[in-house]
């Protein structure tokens, strides 16, 4: 899955685990254990359990939002533009295609696969063969119809050698896939369309990934590929404003700066939605104060205790509280000589007051992340786990054992290089909160800590390129624990995955091996012990599993967010009473 700035583990998070992604129950009171803390550092409050809050009084509702009687609005910070599931750059746009590209095969409110424009599915004995059965009648939102040959196209399209974006095929290893990217055949041989409504697909490795991989959002071959041809992709940027897909509700109107307008799609699979318009209001400013003026219907807030006691004071709406299957993290650039020194990087962790961060801009509503996978998923575990306490001294230890040393004004120096690094992130609450703690932890091991806020189109192109030395994000929601660890591997990459560098033989090997085979128990193990090493030599610093808070007007039934599926699953069953 594709990250999101720090920002989003509080802002943009919100609504990106309003949509993309995938989901932890809304009710039934997920209690998380709270993070093992060292004496003397930051204790964390108990963590709130989820919960569903039902609107107390409905006619407060503001007349802003009563007014709307066929229209949904959501607050989304500003999408790219790049409307295509396979081509996006920005995680906003995720949210966007979500609304309107629908898989073969999806994810429920537990993160397991359930049917979307698949009907059924079935994997041979051996784990390599995939047949995908779609529901009749499918149609694309023009009306055309959508068969298994857009399907092949799809997964045709996402192995041509021009194909650059995060979406990575070869990892299924379909049968002939290598062959056609690199132009040595006219068509992939494991791709099988057996009629209008049956696909095989055939690979040559067990991969857990596979089913939902290969049951992606399928793309019109009549529209996307009127004007392919193998290693030639450029004409598709025309088409990233003008999206053509299958989900309940198709594009009408993107006005940069402010909102993205969807109509309800009739030609979609489950009938009709019954809200005719759904609106994303991208107008930056007070996400609270919108749904106070009943601007927005829907949106989401920092989770802590004043934002949850307003919610309920105005009485109009129905809040959801609920664990979010992402993570937050700040980011090593691998290729700057420090980070080179897993020393170095544990000396950061360490050197880190994560608790006191936490407590402070969560109070109870989220906990320390020491492993990449989320506390409500299957492959969850600490045990064995360094858990990384605050211990500056420790971190001087390890700082001064990789050569660091203190120089006459403080900073640690090696080799004539002073030991300043720049920090990259987004402006929020969160951020306010973690660099002053950042920068006084860092400046008592002698590390300067240089810091500099952005827009996240901004932070993305930068680290991007590599010129930042940290950088905070957060991952989208993760259906799978691979998602969470997928940007470990050295084969991994593109603007999202890429790591600047980081590089371990034994993290590759540990997760090819949890996606080799289909049986839960081998994964998790596999998981377990990659957890262990990648604790040892850490890629990240692991900040936090935090908890969804939202709220949406009481008068718009059908929301029911979670924490693997955010918004999406709700979206075709809206009403507005």
């Amino acid at each position: 899955m594709k990250p999101q700035p720090w920002k989003t583990a509080l802002a943009v998070m919100t609504v990106t685990a309003l949509l993309t992604g995938c989901t932890a129950p809304e009710s039934g009171g997920t209690d998380v254990p709270a993070a093992q803390q060292p004496a003397g550092s930051s204790a964390q409050p108990e963590i709130v359990k989820d919960a569903v809050i039902p609107a107390s009084d409905k006619s407060k509702s503001p007349a802003a939002a009563t007014a709307r009687t066929d229209t949904v609005v959501v607050s989304l910070t500003e999408p790219g533009g790049v409307f295509n599931p396979y081509f996006y750059q920005n995680g906003y746009d995720g949210n966007v295609t979500s609304v309107m590209f629908s898989p073969l095969v999806n994810i429920d409110e537990n993160g397991k696969p359930v049917p979307d424009l698949a009907e059924k599915w079935e994997i041979s004995p051996d784990g390599l063969v995939y047949t995908y059965y779609l529901r009749p009648n499918l149609k694309f939102s023009d009306g055309s119809p959508l068969t298994a040959e857009d399907v092949a196209f799809t997964l045709t399209l996402l192995h041509d050698k021009a194909y650059d974006g995060e979406t990575d095929l070869t990892e299924t290893h379909i049968k002939g896939g290598q062959a056609y990217k690199e132009g040595k055949a006219d068509a992939i041989e494991g791709i099988q369309v057996i009629d209008p409504l049956t696909i095989r697909i055939t690979t040559e490795k067990v991969n857990a990934r596979s089913l939902l991989l290969l049951g992606g959002q399928p793309l019109s071959k009549a529209y996307y590929g009127k004007n392919y041809a193998p290693g030639q992709l450029d004409y598709l940027k025309s088409l990233h404003a003008k999206p053509l897909a299958t989900g309940p509700y198709k594009y009408d109107q993107y006005i940069p700066g402010q909102e993205v307008r969807f109509t309800a799609n009739e030609h979609y699979y489950g009938g009709k939605p019954k809200v005719g318009h759904f609106i994303y209001k991208t107008t930056e400013g007070d996400a609270t104060q919108f749904f106070q003026t009943g601007e927005t219907d829907y949106s989401s807030f920092t989770a802590n205790p004043d934002n949850l006691d307003l919610l309920k004071q105005l009485g109009y709406a129905n809040i959801n509280i609920y664990t979010s299957t992402a993570y937050s993290y700040i980011k090593f650039n691998h290729s700057k000589a420090p980070f080179k020194d897993k020393r170095v990087r544990q000396a950061f962790v360490y050197g880190l007051d994560r608790a006191k961060t936490v407590q402070a801009a969560y109070q109870g509503y989220a906990q320390i992340a020491n492993v990449p996978v989320s506390p409500v998923s299957w492959a969850y575990t600490e045990e064995g786990i360094n858990p990384y306490p605050y211990d500056p001294e420790k971190a001087k230890k390890l700082l001064d054992e990789a050569g660091w040393k203190p120089g006459a004004d403080g900073v640690r120096e090696k080799d004539g290089q002073k030991l300043i690094v720049r920090y990259f992130t987004t402006k929020g609450a969160v951020s306010d909160i973690l660099i002053p703690i950042a920068k006084e932890n860092y400046k008592a091991l002698g590390i300067q800590l240089e810091s500099e806020l952005m827009d996240y189109n901004a932070l993305l192109a930068r680290t991007t390129k590599g010129d930042h030395d940290l950088a905070s994000f957060s991952t989208t929601l993760l259906p799978d624990p691979s998602d969470g660890v997928n940007q470990f591997s050295s084969k991994a990459g593109g603007s999202f995955t890429g790591t600047n560098g980081y590089s371990n033989p034994k993290v590759d090997e540990l997760i090819e091996k949890g996606t080799a085979t289909l049986d839960l128990a081998a994964r998790k193990a596999a998981y377990a012990e990659l957890y262990k090493e990648i604790a040892e030599d850490p890629p990240f610093i692991f900040l936090a599993y935090r908890k969804i808070l939202s709220a949406h007007n009481a008068r718009v039934e059908g929301f029911r967010p979670n924490g693997y599926t955010g918004l999406s699953s709700s979206l075709p069953n809206l009403e507005i009473k």
